[in-house]
């Protein structure tokens, strides 16, 4: 093990990646470029489903990208859209976001995504404080919440609807207005940025207060996806046999995570679809049967916890654990001395491969074998346990302000448990109270109309405050240990890292949420919602009144799920000192949402919001 700490790591430059500073052109580039060299190549697959008809996919090539983002483009140009405006962007994932937003920089503009689950009030924020002259939505219920708020909008002078009840949605009819622009017109308006010029306010949905504008340029995004696509080359470029790589976007555009990858995958030429459906995701993965994938963590427990409650109710659960435990020793075996598995260890894998492995891979389309983690710490033991199987599972770092990952693991530089090494071009510093500090072409030009903010994170020589708390070794190999405000300090004076503890909870099936909470208290002590999905089968299992009677409700004080709930606190205290160990918990009746407010849209936990509402369940359990 590497355990020597250091206070700063660079990555160098490559020789054929151009300095921040060498940067030219815009985001748009790519898609002229692809459609002159190579015009035939799918870039997008659009899913249609045809009334009485299976879902197909309709693949869109470079040239009829080009076609469609420049008949679009016009129409915003004929509608009055200038070169420096901001239009808003209110939609699910589909793949009308990507088409969008290519036309709104094709126009001169920058896009201002906002979370298509966003309230009226958090809309109306967004819109007015990034002063949007033109807002796209997706449905008749995005433009009733943006037309309750739009009395105050002075400067909103444009909305159309993706999903239209006239049956002429925002693209035809951009496309119709703005037939008569001449292309040179566009061309100029399509060249005017350069790449300090702003190509998107991205607003942090924020654990606390209100959202702020992330000023990302043509610039931070063309560093980013430099840096990223060369080093991710395995994920990005054609595979051995020539196969087109292929991936299929699931998250929100909305956060910069999945518009990361939407840009390298335009710039790369990988098949590029849109899913927005959570819930058939399998089904539509299974169509799709993309190359390599992104999520956050929550989606990879739930696979796997899925697969475990599956195995278990056909009676199977013991051989699931059994090939589960044979794929992690399998991963881990790599990263020992010898680096390979033992002669027992691989007998087994070779026979799990057959019987189990081979299904779960089967669930992600088959052709899967790479996928990029972030958002949120995935945990060593389900790093190894997806490499194990055949996924590896590349996790990274970075924030809004970061545009995505300033650290990532490569395939052939993967340490499980950290989130991999700074980026070329990319330098991390540990401050003297462990927040990591990030320099590199990618960080941002500072928050929109907020001076005092961006000079609270954002240093003049360019070094950018995370808030995160962490530790890089001696190869550059970065960890995170814990969020600088929410360190937990007990009575005792002992200082607790809650999100340790609280991704450990969410690794047992049946934990949907976990708050581990302590500050100023004599003991750690923590809150837990239950998995409404991964319930049922438990309590079948457990003869707990069979699938229909078993909710958070029913059996949040059973002794037998208390025992199970124990079994995740014992498992999440093996990974602290004592003093920092969860002594009691509760379980509670009800899960914690993004639509009841405890979940930001990235699905991490408001803190604050959680705090306050159960303040009651935290006070009883220190009574």
């Amino acid at each position: 093990m590497h355990n020597r700490h250091v206070r700063e790591y660079s990555t160098p430059l490559p020789v054929d990646l151009p300095a921040a500073a060498d940067l030219t052109g815009n985001l748009t580039d790519d898609v002229v470029h692809n459609a002159a060299e190579a015009p035939d190549t799918v870039v997008l697959s659009q899913r249609v489903v045809a009334s009485g008809e299976e879902p197909a996919w309709h693949d869109v090539s470079a040239t009829e990208f080009l076609a469609q983002v420049r008949g679009v483009a016009k129409g915003l140009v004929a509608a009055g859209v200038e070169p420096g405006d901001r239009v808003a962007l209110v939609s699910r994932t589909r793949w009308e976001w990507t088409l969008l937003d290519y036309a709104i920089w094709f126009a001169g503009a920058a896009t201002v995504p906002v979370y298509e689950t966003s309230s009226a009030e958090q809309v109306e924020w967004i819109l007015r404080d990034s002063g949007a002259t033109a807002v796209v939505a997706e449905t008749a219920e995005h433009l009733a919440r943006i037309s309750s708020v739009r009395a105050g909008l002075d400067e909103l002078h444009h909305v159309w609807a993706i999903d239209s009840d006239s049956g002429h949605g925002a693209l035809e009819v951009l496309t119709r207005l703005g037939a008569d622009v001449a292309d040179d017109e566009l061309e100029r308006r399509r060249t005017s940025a350069g790449p300090d010029s702003l190509a998107t306010l991205i607003y942090t949905s924020g654990t606390t207060g209100r959202p702020k504008g992330c000023m990302l340029t043509h610039g931070n995004f063309l560093a980013e996806i430099g840096a990223a696509v060369h080093e991710l080359d395995a994920l990005f470029a054609p595979g051995e046999d020539g196969e087109q790589p292929s991936t299929l976007l699931f998250l929100p555009l909305a956060h910069v995570f999945a518009r990361i990858i939407q840009i390298g995958a335009i710039r790369s030429r990988v098949r590029l679809g849109h899913s927005s459906d959570i819930r058939s995701l399998v089904p539509t993965l299974q169509e799709f049967r993309p190359t390599f994938v992104l999520a956050v963590p929550r989606v990879f427990e739930k696979v796997f916890n899925t697969a475990s409650q599956r195995a278990t109710a056909d009676g199977r659960g013991k051989v699931f654990d059994r090939a589960a435990e044979t794929a992690i020793a399998w991963s881990r075996g790599i990263d020992g001395p010898k680096g390979r598995p033992s002669l027992a260890v691989r007998g087994r894998h070779a026979v799990f491969d057959r019987l189990v492995y081979d299904k779960l891979r089967e669930a992600l389309g088959g052709r899967c074998t790479y996928a990029v983690s972030g958002g949120a710490p995935l945990g060593e033991r389900l790093g190894h346990f997806y490499r194990g199987i055949g996924l590896v599972v590349l996790e990274g770092y970075g924030l809004t302000e970061t545009t995505a990952a300033v650290t990532v693991n490569l395939p052939e530089a993967q340490r499980i448990g950290s989130v991999g090494r700074p980026l070329p071009g990319t330098a991390v510093r540990v401050a003297d109270d462990g927040e990591l500090l990030f320099r590199g072409g990618q960080v941002f030009a500072g928050y929109w109309r907020d001076e005092a903010a961006t000079s609270e994170t954002l240093e003049d020589d360019g070094w950018f405050h995370t808030g995160d708390v962490g530790e890089v070794d001696d190869e550059g190999f970065v960890r995170i240990t814990g969020r600088k405000k929410e360190i937990i300090v007990t009575a005792g004076g002992k200082n607790v890292a809650p999100t340790v503890l609280e991704d450990r909870l969410r690794a047992h099936s049946l934990v949907s949420q976990a708050l581990v909470v302590g500050d100023r208290q004599p003991f750690i002590a923590a809150l837990v919602t239950l998995d409404a999905e991964a319930l049922p089968l438990w309590a079948e299992a457990h003869g707990k009144g069979g699938r229909r009677g078993a909710s958070p409700a029913d059996l949040a004080t059973d002794p037998d799920l208390v025992a199970e709930i124990q079994q995740a606190v014992d498992d999440a205290n093996a990974a602290v000192s004592k003093a920092e160990s969860i002594r009691k918990f509760r379980v509670l009746t009800s899960d914690w949402t993004e639509e009841d407010g405890q979940l930001t849209p990235s699905l991490k936990l408001r803190r604050n919001v959680v705090m306050r509402e159960c303040k009651d369940e935290i006070a009883a359990l220190y009574l």
